[in-house]
């Protein structure tokens, strides 16, 4: 299927988006059995807590963190992490992992009884806090990166796409109450 004009153009064959900063992650690895993406999962990240732009969220899913940059990073420092995509304040979109590969981004999860999220969700990291609203530039590319992911993958769908804290409850809280979800449903709807 053609990706409609203005979205992100996504190459089935490879799994990468074109026209996007690739910062290719060693943490991913096949899907079991090849499984196709079935659900989307919508995070929220800032390295360190609360500080945007700067090169931690790239070095860290690359494993490449240094632990003396700053305390917080002495726990993630050599953690093997990953996410597909990262949507940046401005807008600005980085893949990290192919689309049609298992990126590590869930940890312990489970989604409507399934466990193992990893194997058959797709990864968006946003970056922002739980309590600091996302911008009008994030929701745009995410809107555009979601409607592109759905036209190339028959699988995914807009009804199959929950926060990290759905999937990991008690354990994650991202994107967090500041995350629009009404905003998200009805720019897809459209």
């Amino acid at each position: 299927m053609a990706t409609p004009p203005g979205l992100p153009a996504l190459d089935a064959a490879t799994g990468l988006l074109t026209h996007v900063r690739q910062v290719l992650s060693p943490h991913c690895d096949a899907r079991p059995g090849d499984l196709p993406p079935e659900l989307i999962v919508i995070h929220g990240i800032s390295l360190p807590p609360g500080e945007f732009g700067g090169p931690w969220i790239d070095r860290l899913f690359t494993g490449s963190l240094p632990a003396e940059a700053h305390p917080f990073f002495r726990d993630l420092a050599g953690r093997r992490l990953s996410a597909h995509a990262l949507i940046r304040r401005d807008g600005e979109i980085v893949q990290y992992v192919p689309f049609h590969a298992r990126a590590w981004h869930a940890g312990t999860s489970s989604y409507r009884g399934r466990e193992r999220c990893n194997d058959f969700s797709i990864g968006i990291e946003l970056e922002g806090t739980d309590e600091t609203p996302y911008t009008e530039p994030q929701y745009a590319a995410l809107t555009g990166l979601i409607q592109a992911l759905l036209a190339a993958y028959p699988s995914l769908s807009a009804e199959r796409i929950a926060g990290h804290y759905e999937i990991a409850p008690g354990r994650k809280s991202d994107p967090g109450p500041a995350f629009d979800w009404a905003r998200l449903r009805g720019a897809l709807a459209r």
